[in-house]
């Protein structure tokens, strides 16, 4: 992509004159986008294109300002218009996640093609969704933060964008599960003044205040800060239940030239929570309330501490240098005790059992790259070349016992465990080394051309600390993407792609790889802010190791696929109406099974069809009533499988979503958000031993004054 004034920074003027919204989105956050002109010399030979810089905001203003977005951010690598880019991604900006109130990044990506989410229903330990069927790695900055099953709840407040790209994607991003990645875009230092500070309150006696502000230090805009917080106590919707967090991020931004940028941003997180409901008898239906865990041994608590650096440099004439480096510490655990009741024994009591994990790690990973831009007769070509490090040191403790059954119809609460250890013990450390080439080639304005390779080297270690045994070994994962873009106007392109994965591999088993087959089209409006998408994708996953959750044991499924169609639009329309609308559909398969079972049943968690909607509409103020905004939101997926065997599933269902906001005064507004507004209630898991229902209604009333 030329960094000249091309056609499609045209089309991102005109809209910025039409519909007064801020793009720029292919800039890279915490530095100001430079935009480079063509050399007027010798057209025949090759042209280097020298630094022209252009005042804006980024990624942060755009993304508070507009649920349209045009461009992502490339993990921190080939920042792309999305009608350049030779796959499907999805962009849930500030300003959307403000308006629908997400509270977890599952609610982040509720409306958001080809993504399952809460398969779990009222366990809260981890964030559970999917993309395309398959697991998804999750990513901060561009910089691995792993899978989201048996990781930190993120905190959405502390992200400007998610981004979310869909399939295998290794190439990029590294190790990865072939469905996709879900890439977390901080919030960094603007070199302007601005903030906001909130109250909310609302269901289950929740209390919660927050604010997010930053400004220039230095008169000359080369030092600037930014400091966002969230301080809440609250409980869930169960009885003997807390849900407490402190989370508190600062940056400061230099920039030290026209050239050079340095952010560096320290976080802290630490939630007080609990684990969940405890899961309710098979076929009950009891109030989403009524607890059957244990109240004094009910705990899930999360310690975290992140600093990330973030470099850039501009050398002139097309090359430029870019690092991003993060540490992190954490410690967390979980202890709970669970309803297992496969049987009905035409009694009473349900049995249970206790389970429990403590974690901690420290992690440092770091990721430096060089990219020279340049052109030469009708070619426009973009070479990035990267080292990515990351040593990983951490241990894993879990606890299991019997538990007292408890009686449903009166319970009495016998209290926590007695473990005489843990069951599993194990101390790991993992060294992985990657390099990574990137090229792409734009002919004519038109046709663009990319590839992508990688080799991940992985040097792993992992000691059984009940039986002093430790087993290592060494792997070295090469992966592969190439894509074709058409732009057939400045408005429409098509592209198709194929890519590979591979996911981390447990010791003594086979990585798992991945690799997927795509089309698409995209069509991004001149006349107002929009985006719309069609994909239609292959996706294939072999050397599959899954847990049963019936016996919470490892199994191989061998070989397993998906294919479908992903929809979706994003649009602010001129007539104050703004809308996101997906919808995907997914049939899945198991191709090989390596137990011989199986075959040919759907995979579990995967729904044939999910389709969601959300519309605001917004009332301009008159007189002295200020501007209105109605919001609502529904969200359908039919029924999928529990499990691999297909033979129980859950029921189809609908949910809806609502959102009022009112602006009191100029920088004041009373918003109020309900999340499952009918209080639509179904098994989200279950028949394995218990039922766990889905999230319930909640209703939150913010106040919030911004500057």
């Amino acid at each position: 992509m030329n960094h000249a004034k091309s056609k499609h920074d045209d089309r991102h003027a005109m809209i910025r004159q039409r519909a007064a919204v801020l793009l720029g989105c292919t800039a890279l956050a915490a530095s100001p986008m430079t935009l480079r002109a063509q050399d007027q010399g010798d057209s025949a030979g090759t042209t280097v294109l020298e630094p022209v810089t252009v005042e804006t905001s980024g990624i942060g203003a755009s993304d508070a300002d507009s649920i349209v977005a045009f461009g992502n951010s490339g993990g921190g690598k080939l920042a792309t218009d999305f009608l350049d880019t030779a796959a499907s991604v999805s962009v849930i900006t500030a300003k959307e996640i403000q308006q629908r109130d997400a509270r977890t990044v599952e609610q982040v990506l509720d409306y958001t093609a080809g993504v399952t989410t809460d398969f779990y229903g009222s366990d809260d330990r981890f964030d559970y969704y999917k993309i395309r069927g398959f697991d998804a790695y999750t990513y901060r900055d561009g910089l691995p933060l792993g899978a989201p099953f048996g990781g930190v709840r993120e905190e959405p407040y502390a992200f400007e964008r998610v981004e979310v790209l869909k399939g295998a994607d290794s190439t990029i991003f590294g190790v990865s599960d072939p469905g996709g990645t879900v890439n977390f875009v901080s919030k960094t230092p603007r070199d302007e003044r601005f903030g906001e500070a909130y109250i909310t309150g609302g269901s289950y006696n929740h209390a919660e205040v927050g604010f997010d502000f930053g400004d220039n230090i230095t008169e000359d805009d080369t030092l600037s800060y930014r400091l966002t917080g969230k301080f809440q106590n609250s409980d869930a919707e169960y009885d003997y239940s807390n849900d407490d967090e402190s989370f508190i991020m600062g940056g400061l931004t230099w920039r030290i030239d026209d050239a050079t940028t340095m952010t560096l941003i320290y976080d802290y997180l630490d939630s007080d929570g609990t684990p969940g409901s405890g899961g309710h008898p098979i076929g009950s239906d009891f109030d989403r309330s009524f607890f059957l865990g244990e109240p004094d041994y009910n705990y899930n608590d999360v310690t975290r501490n992140t600093v990330t650096w973030m470099f850039d440099h501009d050398f002139g004439s097309g090359l430029t240098f870019s690092s991003r480096a993060r540490y992190s510490n954490s410690e967390t655990g979980f202890g709970y005790a669970y309803v297992y009741e496969p049987v009905d024994n035409g009694d009473t009591i349900a049995d249970r059992y206790y389970f429990g994990n403590a974690q901690s790690y420290d992690d440092f990973v770091i990721d430096a790259h060089f990219q020279y831009d340049t052109s030469f007769a009708n070619i426009e070509s973009r070479t990035l070349a990267g080292l990515q490090y990351e040593t990983y040191s951490g241990t894993n403790d879990s606890y299991w016992a019997a538990a007292p059954g408890i009686d449903w119809t009166n319970p009495v609460y016998s209290g926590g465990p007695d473990y005489s250890g843990p069951y599993a013990s194990t101390k790991s450390d993992q060294n992985t080394t990657s390099v990574y080439l990137q090229q792409e080639l734009t002919f004519s304005e038109k046709l663009i051309a990319s590839v992508g390779l990688r080799n991940d080297w992985l040097d792993l270690k992992q000691l059984d600390q009940l039986t002093d045994t430790t087993t290592s070994g060494d792997y070295s994962e090469f992966t592969g993407r190439a894509g074709l873009t058409y732009r057939i106007t400045d408005e429409v392109s098509t592209y198709a792609s194929y890519a590979q994965s591979v996911a981390p591999p447990t010791l003594g088993i086979d990585p798992e790889r991945g690799e997927q087959y795509e089309v698409g089209v995209k069509y991004a409006p001149l006349a107002f802010p929009a985006l719309f998408s069609a994909s239609v994708y292959d996706l294939t996953k072999t050397n599959i190791t899954v847990t049963n959750p019936a016996t919470n044991m490892q199994e191989s499924i061998g070989e397993a696929r998906v294919r479908g169609i992903d929809l979706e639009a994003k649009a602010e329309l001129m007539n104050n109406i703004s809308l996101t609308a997906a919808y995907s559909y997914m049939m899945s398969e198991i191709v090989e099974n390596g137990s011989g079972g199986n075959v040919g049943n759907e995979l579990s968690f995967v729904p044939n069809n999910v389709a969601s909607l959300w519309v605001d509409y917004e009332l301009e103020g008159e007189g002295r009533r200020g501007d209105m905004t109605f919001g609502l939101g529904a969200r359908y997926q039919s029924s999928y499988y529990f499990g691999e065997d297909n033979l129980i599933k859950s029921d189809p269902n609908i949910t809806f979503d609502a959102a009022f906001s009112y602006d009191v005064a100029e920088h004041t507004t009373l918003q109020v958000n309900a999340t499952n507004l009918f209080n639509e209630k179904y098994v989200a898991y279950g028949g394995y031993g218990a039922d766990w229902y889905n999230q319930g209604r909640a209703v939150y009333v913010t106040l919030r004054q911004s500057w």
